[in-house]
């Protein structure tokens, strides 16, 4: 017969193997959230569909778009929601605002014409290090991958999308 040797069951190693798990378990659960959400189909947008998802209902989530990428920055509504500080940038493609860090109303706009070097950059390091590093993609403004007059846009490469999938996509 083999005996087991039982050792009285310290309270606080309990209670600490307790939170480690419900830590481990809540990180683990936020992980699978986020890779369903961020994994969900993307969309191509219109500047009028774009709108509609501005803050200003508080059922709708909250999206704008940044080089024609449209995040949904929902999970920031203290900055992006109704009357927040960055509510402005919503419901738009605000690349040139984003660039210049204003929040000017004729800088809210997609057009980057004219910015300089200095913004252009600061433009794509806020684009990969803020809005990408922490939003999900939910979609593309059609201005992206298409002309003003409605034609393909010939500079719009599917396999260079963050996260489009083109076989999910056409």
């Amino acid at each position: 017969m083999i005996r087991r040797r039982r050792f009285a069951a310290d309270p606080a190693m309990e209670t600490a193997r307790a939170g480690l798990l419900l830590l481990l378990l809540s990180v683990a659960s936020a992980d699978r959230v986020q890779t369903r959400r961020s994994e969900a189909p993307v969309r191509l947008f219109t500047e009028e569909e774009l709108r509609q998802y501005d803050g200003s209902e508080e059922h709708r989530p909250i999206y704008m778009a940044v080089k024609g990428v449209v995040f949904d920055v929902t999970k920031g509504k203290e900055f992006y929601g109704k009357n927040a500080p960055y509510n402005a940038l919503t419901g738009k493609d605000s690349s040139r605002a984003v660039a210049k860090m204003s929040l000017n109303p004729e800088d809210l706009t997609s057009d980057t014409t004219g910015l300089t070097e200095e913004q252009l950059q600061s433009l794509q390091n806020i684009f990969e290090g803020t809005y990408k590093a922490k939003y999900p993609i939910v979609g593309y403004t059609a201005s992206r991958i298409l002309k003003a007059d409605g034609s393909p846009n010939p500079d719009f490469k599917p396999e260079e999308q963050p996260q489009f999938q083109i076989k999910d996509e056409f």
